[in-house]
């Protein structure tokens, strides 16, 4: 497995677009820092952020993880772009005439996915610790280190949506056709879940589109804003109770895994089947 790493990330390092993707994307992680930074001058009112708790723990772990998710974007173009240049360069074909199997060339590309979820995992983590360390009132052990299954949803996130890249690089061949059918895809489950709840009950609308890959991914971290306790409160001012499950549960995360299989047996397929 370390040979076939490696194979791949000298691909990618060799690769400039890829490389100055990668290294924004881990760039625009640490601009998480930045709400700390930011202030609301509202007539009399000022307030900054970071003052409004998002940075406290264990709330940073949902904030940081769900606003993170945002940036996966840029490795998405990374991982598609890795597949249409296998193609375009015909590297694929020479792999395979070196002697690396079908099996040991999805392998490589997977173990890349892999490699590229812990280690954002990781970065996203160790950048919330430090701003939780600095601005959160709460530095007692048992909470700092309570609720982190929301790092475990956010890996789970990463993998399931970057295999799903993966095969859409092999499946559509050129990188800007694979991101465009990525839209597409967003779209057709968008108006799937407004068919859905326009025809059916809306509890059984929720339960058919969370089966959805792109929806499932979305699930697993729910958005964090109305936990805060600024929204809570002017809710509550207006008579209004914000009653939301923010659990990051089990039955979520194997949605999710068991699509990242489905992403990976069938690139497997479709490259075993298709003559290169």
């Amino acid at each position: 497995m370390k040979r076939l790493l490696q194979i791949e990330f000298i691909k990618l390092w060799n690769n400039r677009a890829s490389r100055v993707l990668t290294i924004a994307y881990f760039i625009l992680l640490t601009f998480i820092a930045l709400f700390a930074t930011i202030k609301f001058d509202i007539g009399d009112v000022h307030f900054q952020l970071a003052d409004q708790g998002i940075f406290n723990f264990p709330y940073i772990w949902h904030f940081n993880t769900y606003i993170a998710a945002f940036f996966k974007l840029f490795l998405a173009i990374v991982i598609v772009s890795m597949m249409s240049n296998e193609y375009s360069n015909k590297t694929i074909k020479q792999n395979l005439i070196d002697g690396l199997s079908k099996k040991e060339f999805i392998l490589s590309k997977f173990l890349t996915v892999v490699v590229f979820s812990i280690i954002s995992t990781i970065f996203i983590f160790v950048v919330s610790l430090i701003l939780g360390m600095i601005y959160s009132d709460y530095t007692e052990l048992s909470i700092i280190f309570s609720d982190l299954e929301y790092f475990l949803a956010f890996f789970v996130k990463l993998l399931g949506f970057f295999s799903f890249c993966l095969f859409l690089g092999i499946f559509v061949k050129r990188s800007a056709f694979a991101l465009g059918f990525l839209i597409l895809w967003q779209v057709f489950e968008g108006i799937f879940y407004g068919l859905a709840h326009w025809q059916l009950d809306s509890n059984i609308a929720n339960g058919i589109s969370r089966f959805l890959p792109l929806e499932a991914m979305s699930n697993l971290i729910k958005e964090p804003f109305s936990r805060l306790g600024a929204v809570q409160s002017v809710a509550s001012q207006v008579g209004e109770s914000i009653t939301k499950d923010y659990s990051v549960h089990w039955y979520e995360i194997l949605i999710v895994l068991v699509w990242t299989f489905i992403f990976i047996y069938l690139s497997f397929a479709l490259l075993k089947k298709r003559d290169l």
